[in-house]
């Protein structure tokens, strides 16, 4: 059985920035800003929606294969696809195009200034889901605006279940077009920031949103997370990680617990702490890709997490 991710596949480029961007930036000459930031630390991690979370479906076990668009550039992420194990079939290579890539330079106080080239990104439209073999699940995360509208047609034509994922996507569309999406969707998840934005889009609360679709799931960082299943709303507890060393790619790795969890019919309460547990693990590594804890170890932090066993 495999999970069709839509989605995006990008280079991360962090940068540190060894003082405070307030020193440098002066408010009255906002006007005719021109700062240069020497940033003498400085790393590349792999990214993008689409790999975060077909990486941590791949530790949990499972069968991610990756649907989406990179550029000339691509070769490193795509010989490490292949060193995980990971399906690229349907990755399509678009010349005369870089990958998709964020430009991140960070300074003292954590604040982030970020540039995003979407490059490849744009004609994730290219891609078909009917072009996917085998498929019995499916994504569709934040990738470029056309290719997000027509794959959540493609998915419902195809009659495959998937989850509308809009992600820092969401603003791209109209109420009507995420509502549309919606009632496209089997599931769909977003944070608590998106979720307020979703119902402003729509003029619907979370509650009537939660009846388009099978589940509403909203993550709310430390606090937890939320399911709105059959007129309920389960309360799903935050699994406390090692250390809170870096946030990227949390989203995407509970994403891909909640695949999982779906995938193998597990019930939601159970779905929804494999999906925290797993942002739980992200977060205390460095990157979107650069934790690797064992299918055997993802089933015992689940057990001293939750008191119970997990397969």
């Amino acid at each position: 059985m495999s999970t069709l991710i839509c989605g995006s596949i990008a280079f991360d480029s962090i940068m540190v920035f060894h003082d405070r961007f307030r020193n440098h930036i002066l408010p009255e000459q906002i006007h005719i800003l021109n700062v240069s930031f020497l940033v003498p630390e400085m790393r590349r991690e792999f990214g993008g929606c689409a790999g975060n979370i077909g990486y941590n479906l791949k530790l949990l076990g499972g069968e991610p294969l990756l649907m989406a668009t990179v550029g000339d550039d691509a070769t490193p992420y795509l010989e490490r696809l292949d060193r995980l194990g990971i399906s690229r079939a349907h990755v399509t290579q678009v010349p005369g195009t870089f990958t998709a890539q964020a430009f991140i330079t960070t300074d003292l106080d954590d604040n982030q200034i970020t540039a995003f080239h979407p490059g490849a990104m744009v004609h994730s439209h290219r891609n078909k889901v009917s072009d996917a073999q085998g498929v019995t699940l499916g994504i569709v995360s934040p990738d470029g605006r056309d290719g997000m509208l027509e794959h959540a047609r493609q998915f419902s034509e195809a009659g495959i279940p998937f989850i509308f994922d809009p992600g820092q996507g969401l603003p791209m569309f109209n109420g009507d077009e995420l509502l549309h999406c919606l009632q496209l969707a089997d599931y769909c998840t977003v944070n608590d920031y998106e979720a307020q934005l979703l119902c402003e889009r729509t003029g619907r609360s979370p509650e009537s949103l939660a009846t388009e679709v099978k589940a509403l799931v909203v993550t709310r960082g430390g606090e937890g997370s939320e399911i709105h299943v059959d007129g309920r709303k389960l309360e799903i507890p935050c699994a406390t990680p090692a250390s809170l060393t870096d946030p990227t790619g949390c989203g995407d790795a509970y994403r891909a617990g909640l695949l999982y969890g779906i995938e193998q019919g597990m019930d939601w309460e159970q779905t929804g702490r494999l999906a925290s547990l797993m942002g739980a693990l992200k977060i205390a590594c460095r990157g979107g890709q650069n934790h690797a804890p064992s299918r055997d170890e993802i089933a015992e932090a689940y057990r001293q997490t939750f008191g119970s066993t997990l397969w």
